[in-house]
């Protein structure tokens, strides 16, 4: 890469603007003083070694001095001396415009002066005195007409001074005002030029994550949560877009949980129509019987209304367990943990539950215990390790199942594992056991052997304690459980 693309690259949009700032006020500066410099160059070069009077030759400057004399005069006859400088007020225009200098005087007394004189003045009048007090005299560099003129008793000498190389005052005007017009036109120039630019600067690099932030927008917009916008930009847009990523990511999320809620919600009817339907046929078939007078004698009769009892508790079961997972799921079901020994929980329900499993079939034994404890909730704990239990009961295929309970420290947290030596569960269906309503057994011929509620509600709980519930294939080919819980300070 480039160093001007990699300098490009880490410049920031608060950068930009500081630099255009500071661009916008020095560019327009710099090249107005630089234009003005050349003006003044121009200007002074022209006075150094200008246009000249603008007379083609010395005969229009002796013309023109005749003239200018002759309207001396003319005041000289009208007014005194006094009033000289008054009477030829008219004329400084005309000496101005052709950069010439006039002076009157009299016995030797400067009555009047117009226009700068030179160092070589003194010379020329001296040269004029030798051809007898007037005439015309030049040295090249600066010519001298003098007139002699006698009024009312008084001599008069009228001298005008021109010098070729001298920039008359109406060029130097004219000079001025155009400057002046080249100044502003530069001024407005360069403005306009540096704000272009600068705007063109500036928005490049607002411009391209723009379009990109816009077309991911749109992306989302038409529904295609896997879009992500890749920017490698190092300046304020770059957090911007790792925000929309993340932002893009969390809907994707959500958009997936609200599919998995809604799935499960369809899963939820369906696992309830069937669950349902099949104690409520028997209750309606036995009830039937009854009515029918098929159960004629009273152990018959006995032997059906506990049949329809036993259908009743199985379907008040299940619908407590529907209940509990949808309070779970709403997350308005009341969780009130506490500081747990997870060892003697495990102990202590051994021994309380150990006698009526061991008459179901099932042997529940503990090894490797470790002192835990955990902040659980101790109802839900027990409900959990319950509904495990009840799984082994009813899947097991020996006479005398074993359900393994084990309590080991691992990674800074506690790993409870239940490894019973059932049929097992294929690998690929490991995931979904704590699904609602899933069973591996897909033709759900089964109900009675459990609700596909129970997994659900224990991973529904655990996740309330900060944990994970994960299911294994146990090391004798059963199904294991295993639950993390994080350490909790005793």
């Amino acid at each position: 890469m480039k160093i001007k693309d990699m300098l490009t690259k880490k410049m920031t949009v608060k950068k930009r603007l500081v630099i255009s700032n500071i661009l916008m006020i020095l560019v327009p500066v710099v090249i107005t003083a630089f234009i003005g410099l050349v003006c003044i160059s121009i200007i002074w070069l022209s006075v150094q070694y200008g246009t000249g009077l603008g007379f083609k030759d010395s005969e229009d400057f002796y013309k023109a001095s005749r003239g200018i004399s002759m309207l001396v005069e003319k005041s000289l006859e009208e007014g005194t001396h006094a009033n000289l400088a008054g009477n030829l007020s008219g004329i400084s225009g005309i000496l101005d415009k052709s950069a010439m200098a006039l002076s009157v005087d009299s016995s030797g007394k400067n009555l009047y002066q117009y226009g700068h004189a030179t160092d070589a003045d003194e010379a020329l009048l001296k040269a004029v005195d030798t051809l007898g007090g007037q005439g015309f005299v030049s040295n090249g560099n600066r010519e001298l007409y003098v007139q002699q003129a006698e009024i009312k008793g008084v001599v008069y000498r009228i001298s005008i001074f021109s010098s070729p190389s001298q920039l008359s005052f109406g060029s130097l005007k004219v000079a001025l005002v155009l400057s002046a017009i080249v100044l502003m036109f530069a001024i407005i120039f360069s403005i306009l030029l540096t704000n272009r630019f600068l705007i063109r600067f500036v928005f490049q690099k607002i411009e391209q994550p723009l379009e990109i932030l816009s077309d991911g927008v749109q992306q989302i917009s038409e529904g295609n949560l896997e879009h992500r916008i890749n920017y490698t930009g190092e300046d304020e847009f770059s957090p911007v877009c790792t925000d929309f990523n993340k932002m893009a990511a969390r809907l994707k999320a959500s958009e997936e949980r609200t599919q998995q809620h809604e799935q499960s919600r369809k899963e939820l009817l369906v696992g309830i129509s069937h669950d349902l339907r099949s104690p409520l046929t028997s209750i309606r078939a036995y009830v039937e019987g009854l009515l029918d007078g098929v159960a004629k004698t009273p152990e018959v009769q006995k032997e059906y209304l506990e049949i329809v009892k036993n259908k009743a508790e199985d379907i008040d079961r299940m619908l407590t367990k529907i209940f509990l997972f949808s309070k779970m799921e709403l997350g308005e079901y009341p969780t009130h943990p506490e500081l747990l020994r997870l060892d003697d929980e495990v102990r202590q329900l051994i021994r309380a539950l150990g006698v009526e499993y061991e008459e179901r079939g099932l042997l529940l034994t503990a090894e490797d215990i470790v002192p835990a404890t955990v902040s659980a909730d101790p109802d839900q704990l027990r409900r959990v390790l319950t509904n495990i239990i009840e799984n082994s009961v009813k899947y097991k295929t020996k006479d005398m199942g074993t359900l393994t309970i084990s309590l080991r420290e691992e990674n800074g947290e506690y790993r409870l594992s239940l490894c019973d030596d059932g049929p097992g569960v294929p690998e690929e269906a490991l995931h979904h056991l704590f699904e609602v309503f899933y069973r591996s057994d897909p033709s759900r011929q089964n109900p009675q052997r459990g609700s596909g509620l129970g997994l659900a509600i224990a991973a529904n709980a655990i996740q309330r304690m900060n944990g994970t519930i994960e299911a294994k294939v146990g090391e004798n080919g059963g199904l294991k459980i295993v639950i993390c819980l994080p350490k909790a300070e005793e």
